[in-house]
This record gives structure tokens, C-alpha cells and sequence, in this order.
């Protein structure tokens, strides 16, 4: 199985700055989405740091003959421990974290990680869906059944979420096993991008028949069409 890739990242239309970060290795099948929060730049610095700390340890540093999911929870470990003690060296950074959401592939299989509300989608034969839970109070209360969908669009509390990389000294990433099949494609993006557009529309652009950068392009200028109230990041992993 072969995999190529495509990414893009804006600022959107309200911000001042980027605080999402992004990156990955197709050598090493290895990709990644974090927004930051936090003030004065805080938020940027979470989620360069955690970006850098995925990629250094299932890329750069890569243990040969562990196996890639207990790597990958590793990593996502390391990567909050940097991120909380260099909040706790400087009391400026007090409080920043990111969100996360990685994705590690390897032949015919693939393992999503997930902390907060950046998300993962596949789009398999036209039909997109999604495989990571966003950890936000809204979409929790959702799938308990205290909100509808229509009621959690519509909350003051949509930005509240309850699980952060780098805001406490140790957390835990759902993770997801998927197989993968020629054609598969994968999205990894920030809620910047899924706030502002619904699904159905996702999956309108990741249908089309241009290039994956080009369908990065659509992704952004349709949130941002949308009001760009966000960053907005996206990769595209297709297999092949």
C-alpha cells in the first residue's frame, strides 16, 4: 500500500494569528493536527511542541521492532509532558494545551490517536465518516442524550472541551484500529475547518476530481467562506 499527502493551514478571516500546527512524514506514515490554546502566544507554542515531539518519536527516533501502536501512545505522552513542563518553567505559559489528532499508517492498516476536538474523518467509496469522538462538553452531552444536534450548534458552550494535551501531567488519547483499502481517504483537520462546514459538504469536496492540495484549497475557502471564525487546518492522506 502506498500513501500520499497533502496539507494546508490559514488563519482564517477573525484571528490574529495561527495557533494549529501540522505535520508529517509519508517515509514514515506518520501525521499530525494540533491547535493550541492559551494567551500570549501560549497556543502556538503547545501545538508546535507537540507537532515536533510526535514526529521526533515516530520518525526521527523510531524504536525498530515496537510495535506502532504502543510507539504511537508513547508518543503522545512524551508529547504532552513537553508541552505541561514548559508551561510550568514559565508562568506566561501557564495553562496552554493543544488538541491532537494523529494519524500513524503501516501497509494495510492504520491507527488514529485523539485528544479534544480536532478530528479524523475516511472517506471510503464516496461515503465519509467519522472515526474520532470529539472530547467537548457539547458533543458528549450529545451522545448522552442531554443535547440534540440542532441544541449543540447553537450553545454558548461549544468551546468548551474536556480533555487537552499538555493541561494536566498525564493523559489518555482514545485510539482507533482501522484497516485501509486502495482509495482510502483520510482527513485530519481542526474544528476550525468543521465548525464552519458540515459533513455533507466535507465530503462534497473530498469527492471531487482535482488533486488532493487542490481539494485542501476547497476545504479552507469554504470555512472560510463560511464566516473563518478559526484557524483552519486540513491533511489528506489517500492510499493507494
Amino acid at each position: 500500500m502506498r500513501y500520499t499527502a497533502a496539507a494546508l493551514t490559514d488563519r482564517g478571516r477573525k484571528r490574529p494569528t495561527n495557533e494549529d500546527a501540522f505535520g508529517f512524514s509519508v517515509e514514515h506514515g506518520v501525521y499530525v493536527v494540533c491547535d493550541g490554546m492559551g494567551g500570549a502566544a501560549a497556543g502556538e507554542i503547545a501545538s508546535s511542541l507537540a507537532v515536533d515531539e510526535i514526529l521526533r518519536h515516530l520518525a526521527k527516533d523510531r524504536e525498530p521492532g515496537t510495535p506502532l501502536p504502543a510507539l504511537a501512545e508513547n508518543a503522545v505522552c512524551a508529547a504532552n509532558e513537553a508541552v505541561y513542563s514548559r508551561a510550568q518553567r514559565n508562568q506566561r505559559l501557564h495553562g496552554m494545551g493543544t488538541t491532537l489528532v494523529s494519524l500513524v499508517v503501516e501497509e494495510r492498516r492504520a491507527w488514529v490517536f485523539n485528544v479534544g476536538d480536532s478530528r479524523a474523518y475516511r472517506l471510503r467509496n464516496g461515503r465519509l465518516v467519522q472515526v474520532t469522538l470529539d472530547h467537548s462538553l457539547v458533543e458528549e452531552q450529545v451522545r448522552m442524550g442531554r443535547l440534540t444536534e440542532a441544541e449543540a450548534l447553537r450553545s454558548p458552550l461549544r468551546n468548551v472541551i474536556t480533555r487537552a494535551l499538555g493541561t494536566q501531567n498525564c493523559v489518555t488519547p482514545d485510539s482507533f484500529e482501522l484497516g485501509t483499502e486502495a482509495g482510502d481517504l483520510f482527513l485530519l483537520c481542526s474544528d476550525g475547518l468543521t465548525r464552519e462546514i458540515a459533513d455533507p459538504a466535507i465530503e462534497s469536496i473530498l469527492t471531487s476530481d482535482v488533486s488532493l492540495e487542490d481539494r485542501c484549497s476547497r476545504l479552507i475557502e469554504a470555512a472560510k467562506k463560511a464566516g473563518g471564525h478559526d484557524n483552519i487546518t486540513c491533511i489528506l492522506v489517500q492510499a493507494a
